[in-house]
């Protein structure tokens, strides 16, 4: 990595600024007994157990009254414990980052935050003043159509070098199905893509539409493999450049779902939905309803939370909120699944593989190592963005591990 070259990424480590991050003097102030903090997650933990290295030098396992993983954790700072109680993930993040605290493998502590969600309630989520601040910027971020295209440039137009360095030959960004153990990543990536075109019922020539074409694989497949009319829109110059270069078969537009006008046989949306955030869902399947003809399907792949922790999620904004995809939010199955019924959307053949999703992250977190490691990471990234995009991508595997988020796939057909 070159010192001297214009950073890349910094609008992300840059988020932090926009947020309350739980430290400082205002939050010991009023902070409760660090062991009094500990007390609480040892309380809550049903499963799985932390080991402690404390900053007094002293040691402590908290849990271990149920199966689960076991995280290994050195606390350097007792502001740590601060900035998690106060600001949630977001201040359990700018920890890590401030070296508060660190983990010889961080996939198991998310995965028993997670796990354990239910017993530990409100522990690891923002509070009072700093959950105010961090929804409120959340808020601020809003998808609406005035602010859409900047918040997906702001993650995806990171670059089509960044990106090819660790997703697979495809650029497939969401994941995978494995069909097996010996899959590869490229064949597990084609499994999903099968998967997704099985349930959209074509023939050829059929129109079909797909919102949120990322670098542009399910749609040229779909158009080269199946000889279908595909047109593929995307908010993200960076991809759509990709796609119009590596996928010529289909055509591409730089286009919000909410003013597509036109019928088509079919269409299919990869992850994209939890990226709009919850007040525009209504818009997106109004989106799918207007532009389905008459008995078309639409094959969806979405990204869930648990319903019983959907409440709690919903109130405040988490890291990947924070600092990765501005604007999101994780499904609620069961809200999403009633707004597309009463749109006349017939909800069918649901299958959910959140294991998967782990491997997928897995082998791309892999990858990126790799990249870093051997001095492929384009010139511009620096160490501060290496370490946030591992702490993502670790983030993302403990929550699909500890079942608390899931990915699933689904054939809505339009009735009406």
């Amino acid at each position: 990595m070159n010192a001297e070259a214009p950073k890349r990424g910094q609008h992300l480590l840059d988020a932090r600024k926009r947020f309350a991050t739980g430290g400082g003097f205002f939050a010991r102030l009023f902070a409760p007994g660090f062991h009094h903090i500990l007390d609480r997650i040892d309380a809550g933990l049903d499963y799985g157990s932390f080991e402690c290295k404390l900053p007094d030098g002293t040691a402590r396992i908290l849990g271990g009254r149920g199966e689960g993983p076991m995280a290994e954790i050195t606390l350097h700072s007792w502001n740590s414990l601060l900035r998690l109680i106060n600001s949630g993930s977001v201040g359990w993040y700018r920890a890590w980052e401030l070296g508060e605290w660190e983990s010889v493998d961080l996939v198991p502590v998310f995965d028993l935050f997670v796990r354990n969600r239910e017993g530990l309630k409100s522990t690891g989520r923002a509070s009072g003043f700093f959950n105010w601040i961090v929804k409120r910027k959340h808020n601020n971020r809003s998808n609406s159509k005035q602010r859409a295209r900047q918040n997906i440039q702001y993650h995806y137009d990171l670059g089509n070098d960044f990106y090819r360095l660790w997703l697979d030959d495809s650029m497939s960004y969401s994941s995978a199905i494995f069909a097996n153990d010996k899959d590869s990543l490229e064949q597990a990536q084609r499994n999903k893509i099968d998967a997704i075109a099985e349930r959209l019922s074509t023939k050829a020539g059929d129109k079909v539409l797909e919102i949120g074409c990322g670098w542009g694989s399910l749609s040229g497949s779909l158009a080269r493999d199946r000889k279908l009319d595909v047109t593929g829109i995307s908010l993200s110059d960076e991809q759509t450049a990709w796609a119009r270069e590596h996928h010529p078969e289909a055509q591409y537009l730089i286009q919000d779902y909410r003013d597509v006008e036109g019928q088509y046989d079919a269409i299919a949306s990869v992850e994209m939905v939890e990226a709009v955030g919850q007040q525009y869902w209504p818009d997106f399947l109004d989106s799918i309803a207007r532009n389905l003809k008459p008995g078309g399907r639409a094959g969806l792949q979405y990204i869930t939370i648990a319903d019983d922790f959907f409440e709690q999620y919903a109130a405040s904004a988490d890291f990947i909120q924070t600092y990765i995809f501005p604007g999101g939010m994780l499904l609620s199955e069961s809200r999403f699944r009633e707004l597309a019924e009463a749109r006349g959307l017939r909800w069918t053949d649901q299958n959910s593989f959140g294991i998967d999703y782990a491997e997928t992250l897995k082998l791309w977190r892999d990858r990126f190592d790799q990249a870093v490691e051997s001095g492929a990471l384009p010139a511009g990234f620096d160490e501060r963005f290496v370490r946030l995009w591992r702490f993502y991508l670790a983030y993302c595997e403990g929550g699909f591990r500890a079942g608390g988020i899931d990915v699933a796939q689904v054939t809505l057909i339009k009735e009406r």
